[in-house]
């Protein structure tokens, strides 16, 4: 019946099907496990038809042309460009850390200073990250880093992933880098939004194609049987020697063999408000008070108007597969322990020679939405190139 067969419908398992559908001209199976397409991108209008992330903020971004114009084949946008403020020592100032962000916390003679030595050191327009920083031996730009680290990194990291900063991998801080510019932009990519009719309305037509049948509140074991000796996948009792495509965790797939890989969950709270605005800009962060992390304001992603607002207050928390309320897994945690199991999994999959692992869980790896397209399409290229072949 199906030639592919894909788990999950966010970015990683809905491009590979619509290129699939449409270029190859072949039949498609999509399994959810949720009911609903379009995985943490979900979004919907809520009863004061605010249109709300259901998952947390998702702001597209992107320096890729080829990526924004795919994209693009499915959406408008609503051209966002996205600011953060932080609430450090009862003020908020711009995140990103940057020279305004200086300005806002630094008697000015000190960060006149400041400023002088960051350009002289680093150069103006360059993005520094806090680890990198740290390692200056300047004493000025040493105290400067040591006030960064401790407002804005520490308490947030702790929060958010359950560790020091200096326990992940490098490339988690570098997300957020210090910035030496008055840019309060949050991202400086060239292409930047929010589809303009929503994610939902996005993944309904990238998943249009006749080629493409959905499976939804179903999981993949309900109906994908594995033979781990033989290394057979079954669907529906019968052997399947089509593709399958495996955006899930990639743990959960060989039945946690080696053990459970780590990651961080999310709560969200939604309050919908009468009032026009509830805060300043879209999202306001908050590293040391509160158990919470940050505060979404929706209409400032959409540009929606309404005298009513809604806003999503965001509480980090340990995933736990067992219990429903924190058994969706946002972020794998880039800890060396973690990578170290992740790989021994990976030398597995190899064995599997028609199954695919990609996405977030699949590759266990921190992916934004334009890198997951653009992994996409690699996987699909390479479908491509196989199919070819065997005609």
């Amino acid at each position: 019946m199906f030639n592919y067969i894909i788990v999950g419908s966010g970015f990683a398992g809905s491009v590979i099907a619509e290129r699939i559908a449409n270029i190859l001209n072949q039949r498609v199976l999509i399994i959810e496990k949720r009911n609903h397409i379009g995985g943490n991108c979900y979004d919907y209008f809520d009863e004061k038809g605010i249109l709300v992330h259901k998952y947390g903020p998702h702001i597209f971004h992107t320096n890729l042309k080829y990526v924004w114009d795919y994209a693009s084949q499915f959406t408008g946008w609503y051209f966002y460009q996205h600011k953060v403020l932080g609430l450090i020592d009862g003020k908020k100032v711009p995140i990103p850390f940057n020279l305004n962000s200086l300005y806002e916390l630094i008697p000015l003679k000190l960060a006149n200073l400041l400023e002088e030595k960051l350009i002289s050191k680093f150069g103006y327009g360059k993005k520094v990250s806090i680890l990198r920083l740290r390692e200056t031996e300047d004493a000025d730009l040493k105290l400067l880093s040591d006030l960064i680290y401790e407002k804005v990194f520490l308490n947030y990291t702790l929060k958010q992933w359950g560790v020091r900063p200096e326990e992940l991998d490098s490339s988690v801080m570098e997300r957020v880098p210090i910035y030496i510019s008055r840019d309060n932009r949050y991202f400086q990519d060239k292409y930047q939004g929010i589809p303009k009719e929503g994610y939902h309305k996005l993944f309904e037509r990238m998943l249009s194609h006749p080629n493409i049948k959905l499976l939804l509140n179903t999981d993949f074991k309900e109906v994908i049987d594995i033979d781990y000796e033989e290394r057979k996948i079954y669907f529906l009792g019968k052997e399947f020697k089509g593709k399958l495509i495996f955006t899930g965790p990639i743990d959960e797939f060989f039945n946690y063999e080696y053990g459970e890989l780590h990651y961080r969950s999310l709560k969200f709270e939604f309050n919908t408000i009468s009032q026009e605005y509830y805060q300043e800009v879209g999202v306001v962060n908050y590293p040391n008070e509160y158990e919470f992390t940050r505060i979404t304001e929706f209409k400032y992603l959409t540009g929606q108007k309404s005298d009513f607002t809604t806003i999503a207050i965001e509480y980090p928390q340990i995933y736990d597969r067992d219990q429903q309320d924190r058994n969706i897994p946002f972020y794998p945690i880039p800890k060396e322990e973690n990578v170290n199991l992740y790989e021994k999994y990976k030398e597995k999959a190899k064995n599997f020679k028609n199954v695919v692992f990609t996405g977030r869980l699949g590759e266990y790896r921190y992916y934004n939405m334009d890198e997951v397209i653009k992994r996409g399409l690699e996987i699909f290229e390479g479908l491509k190139h196989d199919y070819t072949k065997n005609r």
